[in-house]
């Protein structure tokens, strides 16, 4: 079933983006691939694919990833290869991926899942109560944003983007006060000679499937679906089926903030979850426990909660044309797809689109 394997000669293409975390991402999953068939590093080759995510132009200028587009721009391009035949497999940082593959791709392995929690990082400052009224913090998650605004109303949050090096020269700079990076992407890059204090879940809720890799395949590549078996971490299977679950439940993109963690104890599974207005005003908050066999059954039901609990236009300013301007009404004549005149716009609560 998995014979032949990969040699030098025809080497098992991994795609990846290009980034040092990216990277080290790609080389742990061709380590470890190597160790389980005792294979040569050179059985393998890494390809680094630029993303639409990547664009160098777009982050010095610290654009908002909501208007770059969804979740798909750090995903897309390494997609296109491996259905093309490009490559074999994607390492994909699992909090990037959109709920869905493509047709024709499957991501059914995980390697085991790092330290999921956010990383504070501030020179002179022990932790997020520490930091002054005005105090300038930088990040580029819309989650993180959401959940310091709402914890602290009285910060200055700023659009940070760049990988992590990127990030602590910009901190460095003082372009920012403050900061927050993922834990794993540190520890994984060996940088955690860095001043820095892990946020407990119970304060800041990491995003969803933060910490865990993904390793996409076709679908019709047995061979190599065979191999990644090898590697596959079933814990974190179980517990990104129940974070994933929630998140598609809520539709999630890169406009909604929202954090969610799975936590597995035996056969018992913890699942919390979080979903908060941009601006922090709001925040709904909720977890279930029960038998890990049903943690897809409990995303649902915990994502269902919180919609309940949070109203019907909660999320209605998702994907609005017009919610850059709260509480005006577009111009007569705007022309807008699917949107019937005279009716509410979909996911605009408080726009109507005039007649004529």
């Amino acid at each position: 079933m998995m014979t032949p394997l990969p040699t030098p000669a025809a080497p098992l293409k991994i795609g990846t983006r290009g980034s040092p975390l990216a990277l080290a991402q790609a080389h742990e999953t061709r380590d470890r691939l190597a160790a389980a068939f005792d294979l040569p590093q050179d059985a393998f080759e890494v390809v680094v694919i630029k993303t639409t995510g990547d664009d160098r132009a777009m982050i010095a200028a610290d654009r908002p990833l909501k208007e770059i587009g969804n979740k798909g721009l750090f995903t897309k391009e390494i997609e296109e290869q491996l259905l093309s035949g490009g490559i074999d497999i994607a390492v994909h940082s699992m909090k990037d991926m959109p709920t869905e593959q493509p047709e024709g791709l499957v991501l059914d392995c995980y390697l085991p899942r790092e330290d999921e929690r956010d990383a504070f990082i501030s020179p002179g400052h022990a932790g997020l109560a520490a930091l002054p009224v005005g105090t300038v913090v930088g990040t580029s998650s819309l989650r993180r944003r959401a959940q310091l605004l709402n914890r602290r109303p009285d910060l200055q949050v700023v659009e940070f983007r760049g990988n992590v090096q990127t990030r602590l020269k910009k901190l460095e700079d003082g372009v920012v006060a403050a900061t927050f990076l993922a834990m794993a992407g540190l520890r994984r890059m060996d940088m955690t000679d860095i001043p820095m204090t892990a946020m407990s879940p119970d304060d800041m809720l990491p995003a969803i499937a933060q910490g865990a890799i993904g390793i996409e395949r076709r679908s019709d590549d047995t061979r190599t679906g065979g191999m990644l078996a090898a590697i596959h971490d079933a814990d974190t299977a179980t517990r990104l089926a129940a974070e994933r679950t929630f998140l598609a439940a809520l539709d999630g993109s890169c406009e909604t903030p929202i954090a969610g963690l799975a936590e597995l104890d035996g056969n018992r599974l913890r699942l919390r979850g979080e979903i908060l207005a941009p601006d922090g005003s709001a925040s709904h908050a909720g977890e279930l426990s029960g038998p890990a066999a049903d943690g897809t059954a409990m995303g649902r039901a915990l994502a269902e909660e919180l919609l309940a609990r949070a109203g019907p236009d909660f999320f209605a300013w998702r994907g609005c044309p017009f919610r850059k301007h709260p509480g005006r009404t577009p111009p007569a004549g705007v022309f807008l797809t699917k949107i019937i005149q005279g009716r509410r716009a979909p996911g605009c609560a408080g726009f109507k689109i005039p007649r004529g």
